[in-house]
């Protein structure tokens, strides 16, 4: 038996997160680009520009797979064999070409193009997906000539939130909320970094959280002040600053967010920094309003950092866009991000984690942050928590 009439067995989007219709319309947006920039074919092997295209979501992106849009016609995935089965369950895509493993890719999407009547015209490739190999660009190109840059294209509709994107974010910072809680209730003297890192996932998963992008950070002590630690079976001490950055999942959208804990007799520096954080926070999101540019709640952030004299202590970007995500991250990757020189502007349905950190390095960090939601008149934070230091 043949695999469409294996996968056939599968119901057509009956594992879908969206209805048809959602998907009909992010296509018909990227149509438009692609006949703007008079683009035949686009491909994209990027998990989460599948996903937002079409609904296909595994965790078996680390094999190449590729969605083919046509300026005019029906889309087609080209994917692994074994993963033929739930693409057909999650997608509406009725062109499913399965390869078998040890198969090389770039001959298994050489020969769709082909069999779809596209070889020869101007196809774009989206360059910048992760797991776009150097071996599988050139066994392309090999075979079907010059390909045009796609990059950026799906990302450019990714920056605005349908209303239902915006419903999965919500609910993916309520699990977060769940998780966060059980790791603030947590963090105490004698407990292992450990012990809080699994309060954290056991209760975001149970509140509803699909697998996340990213491990959370729990961090504490000396160790705190080192950028992106996290559990490695410390102990809490009493005095300890203790951090948390978790995030959740829904429909592959992700929340974020950063709370601090200062356990027992913590250093005043922290508590000190710990109120120019919420500071900045705060100036970051009076700065988060339509009409405004991504650098302008950096520059807000900064100057009430320049103003305490903690400029040594923040030497990053204000925040990042978040939505789809998929291992290892769970930003969306380099879409948008708030930051000094960076000129797009702030629109309704945009969505940003921004974290505000200051680092005492090797010796603490002090950290807040909310996921944001561009208003029609403002922001809206998406958390529930106090954004108070915590006292254990």
């Amino acid at each position: 038996m043949g695999l469409d009439a294996l996968i056939s067995k599968v119901p057509l989007g009956g594992d879908a997160a969206f209805p048809k219709d959602e998907f009909d319309t992010r296509q018909a947006k990227l149509r438009a680009l692609l006949a703007e920039k008079n683009i035949d074919l686009y491909l994209t092997s990027g998990a989460e520009n599948i996903y937002y295209l079409s609904g296909q979501q595994t965790p078996g992106y680390y094999v190449f797979q590729c969605l083919a849009i046509p300026v005019d016609g029906e889309p087609f995935m080209v994917i692994r064999e074994l993963e033929a089965y739930n693409a057909r369950a999650n997608s509406y895509l009725e062109r499913i070409y399965g390869y078998g493993d040890g198969y090389a890719p770039a001959q298994a999407l050489s020969e769709a193009i082909a069999a779809q009547g596209w070889q020869g015209k101007r196809i774009a490739i989206d360059r910048d997906a992760w797991f776009l190999t150097v071996n599988i660009f050139q066994g392309l190109e090999s075979v079907l000539g010059d390909l045009l840059d796609g990059s950026g294209l799906a990302e450019s509709l990714r920056r605005i939130k349908s209303p239902r994107e915006l419903a999965a974010i919500e609910m993916a910072a309520r699990e977060n909320d769940a998780g966060m809680m059980a790791g603030l209730r947590a963090t105490r003297a004698g407990v292992s970094e450990n012990d809080i890192a699994a309060a954290i996932m056991q209760a975001a998963i149970s509140a509803g959280s699909e697998y996340v992008g990213m491990e959370p950070f729990v961090t504490s002590g000396p160790r705190s002040g080192l950028p992106h630690s996290t559990w490695r079976r410390r102990r809490v001490r009493s005095g300890d600053i203790v951090v948390l950055e978790t995030s959740a999942c829904h429909h592959r959208y992700h929340a974020a967010m950063f709370r601090t804990i200062a356990v027992g007799d913590a250093p005043q520096k922290a508590r000190d920094w710990y109120l120019v954080c919420q500071e900045a926070l705060n100036a970051a999101m009076e700065a988060l309003k339509p009409g405004n540019l991504c650098s302008d709640p950096h520059e807000a952030a900064q100057a009430v950092i320049d103003r305490a004299g903690a400029t040594e202590g923040f030497r990053k970007r204000t925040g990042y866009s978040i939505g789809i995500s998929f291992a290892p991250d769970w930003g969306e990757g380099n879409i948008m991000h708030l930051n000094k020189g960076y000129d797009v502007e702030l629109v309704p349905g945009m969505v940003f984690h921004v974290p505000i950190t200051l680092r005492d390095y090797a010796k603490f960090t002090v950290a807040i942050s909310e996921t944001i939601a561009i208003t029609q008149t403002g922001c809206r934070a998406l958390g529930t928590l106090s954004s108070d230091l915590v006292e254990s």
